[in-house]
């Protein structure tokens, strides 16, 4: 029972990665490369091949949601 569970799971969990394996141990820039294929493509996992970044991609990043100034 528990190794149908594991499998799964694992499955499930590929499924969602779009067939990769899970990553594990991300630092900071692996974080903001998974942030930005998010923004290029609508999935972490997917990448883009084109040259040019589709419209509105300079405009939608989390930086610009941030207020600047503000008193903590």
């Amino acid at each position: 029972m528990f190794g149908a569970a594991g499998t799964l799971l694992n499955v499930s969990k590929r499924a969602q990665n779009q067939g990769k394996p899970l990553r594990y141990g991300l630092d900071p820039w692996d974080q903001m490369m998974l942030e930005r294929d998010r923004r290029l493509t609508g999935h972490e996992r997917g990448q883009s091949t084109e040259p040019l970044a589709p419209e509105g991609f300079d405009t939608n990043s989390v930086w610009y949601t941030e207020k600047i100034g503000t008193p903590i």
